[in-house]
């Protein structure tokens, strides 16, 4: 390319920083932390992750669906990410039937389920399943604290508009 035409093509292209500027606006919610975790992670899907005040320290291994040993004992991130979502959103439903004054049975449970995929991009993508079980609470009111939860939990938040997550009252 000839300078004047980079030099048109540059004045017209808007900054990097005004880029991620708009972009923050429009997609990131700013937060003041009440609490971080930290983790480091080191040799990828074959290797461990530790979080910064030891108690999280897990081997982890590339399940055999995806190419890898998935070898006993050893765990991957999709199981991480299943068991954080679940207890993140367990949390939110607490909150959420306590909003609607609705007693949710302590024996309730939420079990995540996490599909790696190919997405139509040709790369890899997740899927999400929650299925929430709320024993003598019947199906409707659970289905309105699912449906508060599911605004109120930051893993839902997060991950909104971003990968597939389907809610089952079961």
């Amino acid at each position: 390319m000839s300078a004047s035409i980079t030099r048109a093509f540059a004045t017209r292209m808007p900054s990097r920083a005004s880029v991620f500027a708009a972009a923050a606006s429009r997609r990131f919610i700013s937060i003041k932390p009440i609490y971080t975790a930290k983790a480091t992670a080191t040799g990828g899907r074959n290797g461990r992750a530790v979080s910064s005040d030891n108690i999280l320290n897990v081997e982890l291994t590339l399940p055999k669906a995806l190419g890898g040993r998935g070898e006993a004992g050893k765990t991957n991130p999709e199981q991480l990410f299943a068991a954080g979502y679940a207890a993140c959103f367990q949390g939110a439903m607490g909150l959420a039937a306590s909003n609607l004054e609705v007693k949710l049975p302590e024996s309730n449970t939420v079990t995540g389920i996490v599909d790696i995929g190919k997405d139509s991009a040709g790369g890899l993508g997740l899927a999400v399943e929650l299925r929430v079980s709320a024993p003598g609470l019947d199906t409707a009111t659970t289905q309105k604290v699912v449906d508060l939860a599911h605004t109120i939990c930051p893993y839902s938040r997060a991950t909104s508009g971003n990968i597939d997550v389907k809610l089952t009252v079961v």
